[in-house]
């Protein structure tokens, strides 16, 4: 596969207009104001999707509303960052459709988690342009500390971050481009077009909701398939409300990881806050980020 260059997009001003898009799970007016007007308060110009309270069954309307939405933010000259509203489901099913040559040109940050891993990965794979893996609107009351971060990382102040150690942790340090996103899309996205190269790179895993014997059998995926074998470093967020069978797997989901990546040498920094839980800290994807993990972890950004 070849080495894409590293693309920056422009950090936000005041002043700046930027989208609020629904490509999975429908949204609505009463959810969304509250971050409509915390962004405004930020100094931006808020323009949204088209369709964005569209409702069809669980989706923010059909497959070709949201793609369309999508792709008129991707190419909007005047739209500075993408946001997604909320994650679910859904932006698995429009990818293929999407154009991203007036993208490439005038990059433009996106933000979000969960579903929004489709569009980190995707963009990663095909364009080299840095995203941002973030809290969302529907998300923005939950922690006053992620949102303000956010908001610093989409001004251009400094991103770096030291965090409590973990039983679990592998020490070393490594230094390499952060990829990843949500566990259960980075495995639905394999051996497509979306598919991430992980060698030579961070990997930056977290997950919801999920039995532990299907977190084992998709860790074993990603070994199998030899995206775990490459790595520079291993960065785990939240694995939040895991489940269990009646008879149970016998192992955590970070016990699961640990076991996963036990033959290989790079180090493995466990509880970074970001992922599913009360704290969901931005990273940007696609840009070199250096690791160190001893009796503390930082996670630093170049």
């Amino acid at each position: 596969m070849t080495k894409l260059k590293s693309i920056r997009p422009a950090f936000l001003k005041p002043g700046d207009t930027i989208g609020i898009i629904a490509p999975a799970r429908k949204i609505s007016e009463q959810e969304l104001l509250p971050s409509i007007k915390t962004l405004q308060t930020w100094g931006l110009k808020v323009k949204l999707g088209k369709h964005i309270y569209s409702s069809y069954h669980q989706f923010a309307g059909t497959d070709d509303l949201r793609r369309s939405d999508l792709q008129t933010m991707l190419d909007d000259i005047e739209v500075k960052a993408i946001f997604s509203a909320r994650g679910g489901y859904g932006t698995l099913r429009i990818i293929d459709a999407i154009d991203l040559t007036s993208f490439i040109n005038h990059a433009k940050w996106i933000t979000g988690y969960s579903d929004v891993t489709v569009l980190h990965s995707h963009i990663h794979t095909h364009t080299g342009i840095e995203t941002l893996h973030s809290t969302m609107p529907i998300n923005f009351e939950n922690d006053s500390e992620s949102l303000e971060l956010l908001r610093k990382s989409l001004f251009g102040e400094e991103l770096n971050y030291t965090y409590s150690a973990h039983q679990l942790n592998r020490e070393g340090e490594a230094e390499g481009t952060l990829v990843g996103g949500n566990l259960s899309l980075l495995y639905a996205l394999a051996s497509t077009p979306s598919d991430i190269d992980t060698k030579g790179k961070i990997l930056f895993l977290e997950d919801l909701d999920e039995y532990l014997y299907h977190i084992d059998r998709m860790m074993m995926q990603l070994k199998r398939s030899g995206k775990l074998a490459g790595l520079k470093g291993l960065v785990i967020g939240s694995f939040s409300e895991m489940k269990d069978n009646k008879v149970p797997f016998g192992k955590t989901a970070e016990e699961i990881i640990i076991d996963s990546v036990k033959e290989y040498k790079y180090p493995v920094s466990f509880s970074f806050p970001a992922g599913h839980g009360e704290k969901n800290y931005p990273l940007f994807f696609g840009r070199t980020a250096k690791l160190a993990v001893s009796k503390t972890a930082s996670l630093n950004f170049f």
